[in-house]
C-alpha cells in the first residue's frame, strides 16, 4: 500500500509529465500557425488573427507548465480551448481533440491543486 507521501510525490510527477506534454503540444500547434501551415488559418478566415492567436497559445501553455501561474494558464487555455471546439463545431469538424486536450488541461489543474475544488 502506498503513503500519502508516495501518492502526493507520484501525483506531482503525473502531473508535471501531463504538464509538460500538453506545453509542447500547444508550443507545437502555435509554431504551426506560424511557420508550419499558416494556410490552415486562411482557410478558417482567421489569417489576419494567426500571429496574435499563436502568441497567446503560447503564452498561455507557458503560464499553465509553472506551478505558481497554473491558474492563469489554466483560465487562458480554458478559454482557448473552448474557441477551438467552437470553430470546430462551426467548421464541421470532430470535437473530440479539443475536449480531449481541455479535459486534460483541468486533470493538471486538479492534480496540482487540488485544495481548489473542497468547499469550506
Amino acid at each position: 500500500m502506498m503513503s500519502t507521501t508516495e501518492i502526493s510525490k507520484m501525483r506531482k510527477i503525473v502531473a508535471w509529465i501531463i504538464a509538460g506534454l500538453l506545453t509542447a503540444l500547444y508550443l507545437y500547434s502555435a509554431s504551426g500557425k506560424l511557420f508550419l501551415h499558416p494556410e490552415q488559418m486562411e482557410q478558417m478566415n482567421l489569417g489576419d488573427w494567426r500571429i496574435i492567436i499563436a502568441l497567446g497559445e503560447i503564452g498561455s501553455a507557458l503560464l499553465f507548465l509553472f506551478p505558481k501561474t497554473n491558474r492563469f494558464g489554466t483560465l487562458l487555455l480554458s478559454s482557448y480551448m473552448g474557441g477551438a471546439i467552437i470553430m470546430h463545431m462551426t467548421g464541421s469538424m470532430s470535437i473530440m481533440m479539443p475536449s480531449v486536450v481541455l479535459i486534460l488541461v483541468w486533470a493538471v489543474f486538479y492534480l496540482r491543486t487540488p485544495d481548489f475544488f473542497k468547499m469550506k
